[in-house]
């Protein structure tokens, strides 16, 4: 996908519509699938020590071996047609935080706590790598997408704790938007 055709404030909208659309899709299914939409709720148990463990330490584990791939990897292997690069190049810090914090919000608590709950890890895993479309024909890409739905999904499944899962996409999400808004930004300058 060439992003050249798309404007910043197109993607961001396509990013924030996707996002609200498969929250609507999560709230379809907690309502179909669950005999109490509240059962939901006991995936979140707030555990600092497992939040550590389990969330932020594996992430920052998925990230050394990413930016490892990054650096040391032809670029083309790692290109996503730049989509990533357009969205997290100029925003603001707070904005990062914000579309991170949503981002992972939505995606765990779709995958892991309404899918993953319900049709088990592998499933589970497998529909998150597909969603992930523009990767499919990127075998790096694709591999490392799979291999993270994995590693998330095993989280899940230890911890039965969504903040986890959550924490981990979060700071996955975070630190490699970071690096492409401050890092990746003055090497291309």
């Amino acid at each position: 996908m060439n992003t050249s055709k798309y404007s910043d404030r197109e993607l961001i909208w396509s990013l924030y519509g996707t996002q609200g659309l498969l929250f609507l899709l999560t709230i379809g299914l907690v309502f179909f699938l669950h005999d109490q939409p509240g059962e939901l709720g006991e995936y979140f148990q707030l555990d600092f020590r497992e939040l550590f463990l389990f969330g932020m330490f594996p992430a920052l584990v998925v990230v050394a071996v990413d930016l490892l791939l990054t650096i040391n990897l032809p670029s083309h292997l790692y290109d996503d047609g730049g989509i990533n690069r357009q969205i997290f190049r100029s925003r603001s810090f707070w904005h990062i935080i914000f579309l991170c914090l949503l981002i992972s919000f939505v995606e765990e608590l779709l995958f892991r706590g309404v899918i993953q709950a319900h049709i088990g890890l592998v499933g589970a895993s497998i529909i998150f790598a597909l969603i992930h479309v523009r990767y499919l024909t990127k075998p790096v890409l694709f591999s490392s997408v799979v291999l993270m739905s994995f590693m998330i999904g095993l989280l899940f499944w230890w911890t039965d704790n969504l903040l986890v899962t959550m924490m981990a996409h979060f700071v996955i999400d975070f630190v490699l938007a970071l690096y492409i808004r401050y890092i990746e930004k003055e090497e291309h300058a």
